[in-house]
């Protein structure tokens, strides 16, 4: 008995080993069919996977998305599913193609493994293998070569190369960034060819970039800054901003300008004053002044941060709370210089939350600017800075757009001059479209001795003048609140070169962040 068991269990490995009875993977049969040979029929999976778990391991290092790969393919039982997917239907030949064409973009082909994906399809078309363990290696590292290149060419077409949050200090833009969702996504797309093609950018601005980028390159005599602004700037459009809608408010910092749109056309625009530059060799400056912690060495930096948010609110003749950076940097000086300076420009002064009656009285000596215990609020009316209006928004920079009661500012060339909030040319026009209510804007009006629009509200006009005009009963001007029906998006942008109407508009680099930005894309290019 036991010898009929055992020569039925050689039998049976026999039988097992002999290629007679071995059963041709999918992956054989399609390459057998491709290159009319049939070495391929010899195809063994678990050979395969032995050199592909081995390949895999030794390159690991390497793989930027080392875990998004290890998952997928464990998921597959290690095959060579992008093979089986995209070699056959020349798909593989599309994202070859498509990645050496990468310097469309602005990119260096070879950062997207080009010329090892080249080779490996050429080696494998070649069909030139005697022995079916030849195989093995290449179609192991043509796989991996091309998810991985696909990945990483999907990421910086798509989203970019760089996350600005991380590169720029003053950046608060939610920028959506590739992740293990989308980049599974890559790897589980039925269609590869469609996908490189859908992720091409194809906006007006995006296309005019990349004419100028192939012009700028032909020239005889190539101007390195010029392409740096266009490179930079094809690299701000393909980050993914958050979805505005049809109608939205953009800053544009180094035009100093603020357009409304709505559905593509132009609601409004008008020029803007920005914050001021920060000061040269602003980074060893401050490394100083952290030292000393003597505020006299402390470098200025007012540059209006890049940031996203929705209206919610206005202020009419608002009050203006004095950051306590200004206070000691101008206030100070000015109320030292001057006894009379805070009163002649109705400026208030509180000690622990309490008024000082009499602030042209206080002794200034006797107080550091370092430790200064004041805090300081201008009060309504002409002379405040802030203007007639305030246009509020969350942020966690103070940042808000505002009216100036200095209107001579708008017609500089250079209006990188504020304290870091937006100034606007028109704030009342700019009022009536954030209200949206005929009649709320007839009450903003007559809040700022405007008469109203609708006459039907004339009378209630003449009875606010008579009341600011009465000598009796003092009148004191107060901020008045008024909400906004649709909360409108408003994106502070910073855009130096950008196409309207099909022509490429250049501006100057005021905070000089295209030298950042490019420095870090050069090790891309």
């Amino acid at each position: 008995m036991k010898k009929i068991l055992l020569a039925s269990t050689v039998f049976v490995l026999l039988l097992s080993s002999c290629k007679w009875f071995r059963q041709t993977p999918e992956i054989g049969l399609l390459l057998e069919k491709r290159f009319k040979n049939k070495l391929y029929k010899d195809f063994d999976t678990a050979a395969y996977n032995k050199v592909f778990t081995e390949h895999f391991y030794s390159v690991s290092k390497e793989l930027p998305n080392l875990k998004i790969l290890k998952a997928f393919y464990q998921a597959q039982n290690q095959h060579p599913v992008w093979i089986q997917k995209f070699y056959f239907n020349g798909e593989l030949d599309s994202l070859n193609s498509y990645i050496s064409r990468s310097k469309v973009h602005g990119y260096n082909p070879k950062i997207f493994n080009s010329e090892k994906l080249d080779s490996l399809l050429k080696t494998l078309g070649a069909n030139q293998f005697k022995d079916i363990s030849e195989v093995y290696p290449i179609i192991a590292d043509l796989e991996l070569t091309a998810t991985e290149s696909a990945i990483k060419y999907y990421n910086f077409v798509n989203f970019g190369s760089l996350n600005p949050r991380k590169l720029f200090t003053r950046y608060y833009i939610p920028v959506k960034r590739p992740d293990s969702t989308s980049m599974m996504g890559v790897l589980n797309t039925m269609n590869l060819t469609s996908l490189l093609t859908e992720i091409q950018p194809t906006t007006e601005t995006y296309t005019v970039l990349q004419k100028a980028l192939t012009n700028y390159e032909l020239l005889p005599s190539k101007d390195p800054h010029a392409i740096m602004t266009v490179l930079v700037n094809m690299e701000r459009q393909r980050w993914k901003l958050p979805e505005l809608g049809d109608e939205y408010v953009e800053v544009n910092i180094p035009d100093f300008s603020l357009t409304w749109f709505n559905k593509k056309d132009t609601l409004s625009h008008m020029n803007v004053c920005v914050g001021g530059k920060r000061e040269n060799d602003y980074a060893v400056k401050l490394q100083q002044f952290l030292k000393t912690k003597n505020l006299d060495d402390k470098p200025k930096n007012h540059e209006t941060p890049i940031l996203y948010s929705k209206f919610n609110a206005i202020q009419v003749n608002p009050i203006w709370n004095i950051p306590i950076s200004i206070a000691r940097s101008e206030i100070y000086y000015m109320a030292r210089r001057d006894p009379y300076y805070l009163s002649n420009n109705n400026i208030k002064v509180y000690y622990r939350g309490r008024e000082i009656l009499d602030p042209d009285t206080i002794q200034w000596d006797k107080y550091s600017r370092e430790k200064l215990p004041f805090q300081f609020k201008q009060g309504s009316g002409d002379r405040n800075a802030l203007g007639k209006f305030k246009f509020i928004f969350d942020n966690n920079s103070n940042i808000y757009l505002h009216d100036t009661n200095n209107k001579t500012a708008f017609k500089y060339s250079n209006r990188a001059i504020s304290h870091g909030c937006v100034r606007v040319e028109r704030p009342l026009e700019f009022a009536e479209n954030l209200i949206k209510d005929k009649e709320e804007y007839d009450i903003l009006r007559m809040e700022v001795n405007l008469p109203p629009v609708d006459t039907i509200n004339m009378q209630r006009y003449k009875r606010k003048l008579a009341k600011k005009a009465d000598t009796v009963n003092t009148f004191e001007l107060k901020p008045k609140w008024f909400g906004v029906k649709k909360q409108i998006p408003i994106m502070i942008n910073y855009l130096t070169a950008w196409a309207q109407n099909g022509v490429l508009q250049i501006r100057p680099d005021v905070y000089q962040l295209d030298e950042t930005l490019y420095d870090a894309m050069r090790k891309f290019m």
